[in-house]
């Protein structure tokens, strides 16, 4: 359990950060025709889910797997709508 957890809490990292980089690269175009919540919103959202992962370090935390659902809903919505 003591490899498992850190391994965990750095793929979910690595998610939110993708998210994050995929969100800056997008036009505020790109979020209007997906149907999704503005670029500002998304670009708040995901840097404190971020923040929130790096100081709880834990991926099982109310806050961090929010932050993970935040994210996932963002690459859902915006990589997976075709824009």
């Amino acid at each position: 359990m003591a490899l498992v957890t850190p391994l965990i809490w750095w793929l979910l990292l690595a998610t939110k950060v993708f998210a994050l980089v995929d969100c800056v690269r997008r036009k505020p175009y790109d979020f209007e025709m997906a149907g999704t919540l503005p670029k500002n919103i998304w670009l708040v959202i995901l840097p404190v889910s971020i923040l929130v992962d790096i100081v709880f370090q834990n991926p099982l935390g109310i806050l961090p797997l929010l932050g993970t659902v935040a994210a996932l809903v963002y690459l859902a919505q915006t990589r997976g709508s075709g824009y």
